[in-house]
């Protein structure tokens, strides 16, 4: 067949494979699935009420005609962005694909419809809830790295390296649970091998490709778990709290095709009070008896939160 030919057929089988999973595994969550997720987070990873882990990855594309500057990012690249949010078993609750310019993973999710209605409150997230074991209430939320904005619904870490081990010890849950969009981003490359390389197609085209990987990724992540991303697949953390890797980073070392987002400060204005209340109710919280991590203190006596 000719390429024109080919390149149009497997064009309409990423639409069709798209069409035909995202209504069930790609749907939009109800209150109640929000539910769902927050309560793996919780019994999974030891965070209380978050509904996410967001990240942002660049996806190498070869240079599109006449296209100028538009997909040419601030790592030297041509590249579209994949912008997603992970539950905490390793699919993808949402995703943005194709967004392009030398700009931050916050902007990126603020110009997305799912970045609006975080911002407006319009998610249908469950209502304010009691931490675990407290009676303190707290919004639902999702976790971002320092790329994102601190808000309400969205935690971020600490910022800065000589911090206090209550402010450490919050950075180092917050980065423990984000884990599962890492690893999502990795089982997803290790999986789908067209991301080992530049895509070699212009960028609607890649978007296509991208959306169908991401289907097919929370397709198997959902039926065929057990042999699609096996225990030793993913990260596991030891007896210590030392997080042992798994063998998903075996397959992409080397790949230089999905690399992190602009890393970025996001804006300039101040986060709202209500906001930073929220993360210092969740650092008083992980030093309680009712939310405290037993690993999280000798992670702290290792010198380092990034686990």
């Amino acid at each position: 067949m000719g390429t024109s030919t080919v390149s149009g057929i497997v064009e309409e089988m990423c639409c069709a494979i798209w069409d035909a999973l995202q209504g069930e595994y790609m749907a939009f969550p109800s209150s109640s699935q929000w539910q769902d997720i927050a309560e793996d987070f919780w019994r999974q990873w030891q965070f209380p009420l978050c509904v996410g882990a967001i990240d942002g990855k660049h996806v190498r594309i070869r240079a599109p005609p006449q296209s100028g500057s538009d997909f040419y990012n601030y790592k030297g690249f041509f590249s579209i962005i994949l912008m997603a949010a992970a539950d905490a078993n390793y699919r993808f609750i949402y995703v943005d694909v194709g967004a392009f310019r030398r700009e931050s993973d916050g902007g990126v999710l603020g110009r997305s419809a799912f970045g609006s209605r975080l911002a407006q409150g319009s998610l249908n997230l469950p209502a304010p809830a009691v931490l675990p074991g407290t009676t303190t209430p707290s919004p639902f939320f999702f976790l971002g790295d320092e790329a994102f904005p601190l808000q309400e619904n969205l935690m971020r870490p600490y910022p800065g390296t000589n911090l206090q081990d209550r402010k450490r010890i919050y950075n180092y849950r917050q980065a423990r649970a984000r884990r599962v969009v890492e690893n999502a981003f990795g089982i997803l490359a290790a999986r789908f091998r067209i991301f080992s390389r530049p895509i070699d197609c212009k960028p609607e085209k890649a978007v296509k490709l991208v959306k169908a990987c991401v289907a097919l990724h929370n397709f198997l992540a959902s039926t065929e778990r057990a042999r699609y991303m096996p225990a030793t697949f993913v990260d596991a953390t030891s007896d210590t709290g030392e997080v042992q890797p798994g063998e998903w980073r075996q397959h992409v070392a080397g790949d230089q095709n999905m690399v992190d987002g602009p890393r970025c400060l996001v804006g300039s204005s101040r986060p709202s009070r209500r906001a930073a209340l929220v993360r210092e109710q969740l650092a008083d919280f992980f030093l309680s008896d009712a939310g405290v991590f037993p690993h999280q203190y000798s992670v702290l006596r290792l010198g380092s939160t990034d686990q």
